[in-house]
């Protein structure tokens, strides 16, 4: 699409489709317009009573057009009481995590601080993947009955 709002020519570009095929190629090149540049172009309107000019902001904006503008997303609001109980949880179980031995530590610490698979796990130990999988059942049911 070279220009918006101008249909190509379709009948030139394929002489030999069929108008069915034209008809369907102008309909999705229309929807495509409409998508590239209907909804991000802002339009301004005139209020034929008043003779007010407003402007209609556009459907669709980039992120960057609204940061220049310094507009403000909301925050996930959470309430005092709910971050205090989140710190007081991540205390716990902090608290929990030293009193396991040094190499369930180091499995829990791999695994979900780390973010490495069962598998890259079980190739640095030299142990089947399912074997790690038990280990670490275990040491999350113990975390689970020690919180």
């Amino acid at each position: 699409m070279a220009k918006p709002y101008k249909i190509p020519d379709f009948r030139k570009m394929y002489p030999e489709a069929s108008e069915e095929v034209i008809a369907v190629l102008r309909t999705s090149e229309r929807k495509m317009q409409y998508q590239e540049y209907d909804l991000k172009r802002a339009r301004n309107i005139v209020d034929p009573k008043t003779g007010e000019k407003m402007t209609i902001p556009s459907r669709e904006d980039s992120y960057e057009r609204l940061q220049e503008m310094a507009v403000q997303f909301p925050e996930e609001n959470r309430s005092v009481e709910d971050q205090i109980l989140k710190k007081i949880e991540c205390e716990q179980l902090h608290k929990f995590l030293l009193e396991l031995s040094k190499e369930e530590q180091w499995l829990i610490q791999e695994l979900y601080f780390e973010e490495r698979t069962e598998r890259e796990v079980a190739s640095v130990l030299g142990l089947s993947q399912k074997a790690i999988n038990k280990r670490r059942q275990k040491i999350l049911e113990k975390l689970r009955k020690l919180f």
